[in-house]
């Protein structure tokens, strides 16, 4: 049973080797958009909320709104809603390229949730203390909020890049490519059980590795 195990593994690992270069790519794509546009988007619903220095509460309702609407659609709908948009962007509609596009939009929303949730956590009186000084809205959100809260948005991102991980999985069964395509694929059309019990041991081993990295970071950056 072994040797039939080590066979069916030999000639999987080509096809396996592609499918987590794919699947890497969509969750790479993904993080960049969330941590480039979700930052930004994330401090910006800090500062417009009620009681902040930039207080406007309909900048706030609409951007509240707009997060709040892309994170009530279940992703596999989210994903078949934007292939219109996914298609005019990328090109075509499935592959890795095009998976990324819903993938990124999602992530979007998601991270920028989760920085406002950890820019609230910052002491009121560092920020207060910073403005007595006379500190700019800009030094205060890259010297002040953003250092205060780096290790809550390490492990922040920790959190999407391994809720994401399963997305791109999902992403798999309508085209995307990645681990899921290929346990789709492979594993359940063909009712095999040794592809199915490899990608599943794959994905266990990329979310212990980068829940292992983001705490590990998340520590040497907590000054606490």
């Amino acid at each position: 049973m072994l040797d039939t195990f080590l066979v069916s593994l030999s000639a999987l690992l080509p096809e396996l080797w592609v499918a987590v270069g794919q699947t890497l790519t969509m969750l790479g794509i993904g993080l960049v958009a969330a941590v480039l546009l979700g930052g930004p988007l994330g401090v910006l619903l800090f500062l417009v909320a009620d009681g902040q220095s930039l207080h406007n509460r309909p900048a706030a309702l609409l951007l509240g709104w707009l997060v709040n609407t892309v994170r009530s659609f279940p992703f596999i709908i989210l994903l078949v809603a934007l292939v219109p948009f996914t298609r005019w962007l990328a090109g075509t509609s499935i592959g890795p390229l095009a998976a990324s596009v819903p993938l990124s939009i999602a992530a979007i929303a998601y991270f920028a949730r989760l920085v406002e949730q950890n820019l609230k956590e910052v002491p009121r009186g560092v920020i207060e203390a910073a403005h007595a000084m006379g500190a700019s809205e800009l030094q205060i959100v890259v010297r002040v909020l953003l250092v205060e809260a780096r290790a809550g948005l390490v492990l922040a991102l920790t959190v999407l890049a391994i809720s994401f991980l399963s997305y791109s999985a999902v992403a798999g069964v309508v085209g995307g490519g990645g681990i899921g395509d290929l346990a789709i694929r492979y594993g359940y059309y063909r009712f095999d059980t040794t592809v199915m019990v490899v990608t599943v041991a794959v994905l266990i081993a990329l979310v212990q590795a980068i829940q292992f990295t983001g705490t590990r970071l998340a520590r040497r950056l907590d000054q606490r």
